[in-house]
């Protein structure tokens, strides 16, 4: 299994990954004084639904979405969304948002009664769908990167968004394999 291409172990002081490719996202905002991270949420996403080989994502989490590309697209226009991270089907990593800001990924919810799951969490979308598996290449870049997160964060579980939203959010879904990130050493 190849090495991820960043080095899983550092972080600036504002939260960025140290040779994650960076392309700042403007749907970001601080997070609430005092605010630990404590949770991370996996998510999925592809733009159109199951379609893997374009830049969709990359320019909505930009604000650069050509809401008229595609009529999918009618369904969300004008939405603002973010990530703190995206893996993409060849393992590649995009850092949107440091780790330091809050990004908007969690929408309404909630865990262990806690409301508001984006100021203490952080969102890795993995490029996916809820019913088809995920590449061992994006297991080789999440794994490391979850490690690297749980070190540099008090890191108290790892969820998926249906975990926080359920009823609403079904992703990561069944096909991610949970027995690949559960148990990690915090």
């Amino acid at each position: 299994m190849p090495a991820p291409p960043f080095a899983p172990d550092r972080f600036d002081a504002a939260g960025w990954l140290v040779g994650a490719h960076q392309l700042p996202s403007p749907n970001c905002d601080a997070r609430p004084d005092g605010t630990a991270i404590e949770l991370i949420v996996i998510h999925n996403i592809s733009l159109p639904p199951g379609v893997f080989d374009g830049d969709a994502v990359i320019e909505l989490f930009l604000n650069q979405l050509d809401w008229d590309a595609h009529p999918y697209y009618q369904g969300i226009r004008g939405i603002k969304v973010s990530a703190h991270f995206f893996i993409r089907r060849d393992g590649s990593l995009i850092q949107f948002v440091p780790c330091g800001l809050r990004a908007w990924h969690a929408g309404v919810s909630s865990w262990c009664e806690r409301e508001r799951c984006n100021d203490f969490s952080i969102g890795i979308e993995l490029e996916g769908t809820d019913d088809q598996p995920f590449t061992e290449a994006q297991y080789a870049s999440l794994i490391p990167l979850l490690q690297s997160i749980k070190e540099a964060y008090p890191i108290r579980a790892v969820v998926g968004h249906s975990e926080i939203a359920p009823g609403r959010k079904t992703d990561p879904g069944v096909c991610f394999e949970w027995e690949r990130v559960r148990g990690l050493d915090a």
